[in-house]
């Protein structure tokens, strides 16, 4: 049976005590737009004067088959295929669902499901970019089918796309509290000549995840004092971060990258293919992740650093391939 057969359109006139086969939207340009109807409202008489203002002289009342699913069915049941964990659904509206975070934390989205789910004929699903901080109530993902009656084999296909998924279409990853060292290497710093910059703005980004910085330690620019500020954040602070600032570029003054390497770093990667913050280092120290912080991180609202951060604060440790992604799109007020 086709849709159309599914659906009769009678004059609104002659609808009274008949169902809405679908939300009818109001618009009133500036001020407001919104269901003015739901599906399944018992149209009454005085109904008729606000259908006509919308345009309506005509409605659908359904007659549905099996085989056949509402927009709202449908959105509904891919809505729940599609949720991970901290994400919360809202109820349908004019056919479309949208999931919600429910925590502070990192939103993941599987791409290649979401392709997947899209490629299959009047089917929507539309999403945040993955990696994106969100908070309680963030939108996350919107789901819904084109048309007002749509066949279930297609959700069903949805649902098996997602049910054999390795991991959700979306899902929000908790921020875990983490004990911060922070270094900070310089000799005109260590000596008083200047004023420390850095301090005030890592603890700002740090204390943005639930986190705090224990301990800020001055250094000067040779690779032994360095390394010794290393050690003690790793063996007599137990941190959980260590982050380096100064001494970052290629001048023969700045010690900071061979330091780290020195200190027993294993080394992901020193320099990332995204501006500003292409001399950002990250590695690790058994589990425990180190960065080394590049100058623009004092004066740019969003770099390297600010991209990271976060995905490792959500548990994840960062690899080479992340560090390769990087370039597309990694550009920011250059």
């Amino acid at each position: 049976m086709k849709p159309d057969t599914m659906l009769r359109e009678v004059k609104v006139e002659e609808a009274i005590g008949m169902a809405l086969a679908h939300d009818l939207t109001q618009i009133l340009p500036g001020t407001f737009k919104g269901r003015l109807f739901t599906k399944g409202h018992i149209v009454r008489e005085e109904d008729i004067p606000a259908l006509l203002s919308i345009g309506k002289e005509h409605i659908y009342v359904m007659d549905l088959q099996p085989g056949w699913l509402h927009e709202d069915e449908a959105a509904l049941r891919m809505a729940r295929a599609a949720a991970g964990a901290n994400v919360e659904l809202t109820s349908p509206h004019e056919g479309k669902i949208t999931l919600k975070s429910t925590i502070h934390g990192l939103a993941k989205v599987h791409r290649p499901l979401v392709d997947a789910i899209n490629a299959i004929d009047q089917l929507v699903m539309s999403t945040t970019k993955t990696n994106t901080v969100v908070k309680p109530g963030h939108p996350l993902t919107g789901t819904r089918v084109i048309p007002l009656l749509v066949e279930e084999a297609k959700i069903e296909q949805m649902e098996r796309l997602a049910g054999a998924s390795a991991e959700p279409l979306v899902q929000v990853k908790p921020f875990r509290p983490m004990r911060v060292g922070l270094i900070t290497t310089g000799s005109e710093v260590f000596k008083g000549r200047i004023q420390d910059k850095f301090g005030p703005i890592v603890r700002e980004k740090v204390a943005a995840f639930g986190s705090e910085v224990i301990e800020q330690r001055l250094a000067p620019d040779t690779s032994e004092t360095i390394v010794a500020e290393i050690r003690y954040f790793l063996e007599e602070q137990k941190a959980d971060l260590i982050l380096v600032t100064g001494g970052m570029s290629v001048d023969p003054d700045d010690r900071t990258p061979g330091a780290i390497k020195q200190a027993g770093a294993d080394i992901v990667s020193y320099g990332t293919p995204m501006l500003p913050g292409s001399m950002l280092l990250v590695g690790y120290f058994g589990d425990v992740p180190v960065m080394g912080l590049p100058g623009c991180v004092m004066h740019d609202p969003y770099t390297s650093f600010d991209v990271l951060l976060p995905r490792i604060y959500a548990g994840e440790r960062i690899v080479r391939e992340d560090i390769t992604e990087m370039g597309y799109g990694g550009l920011y007020g250059c």
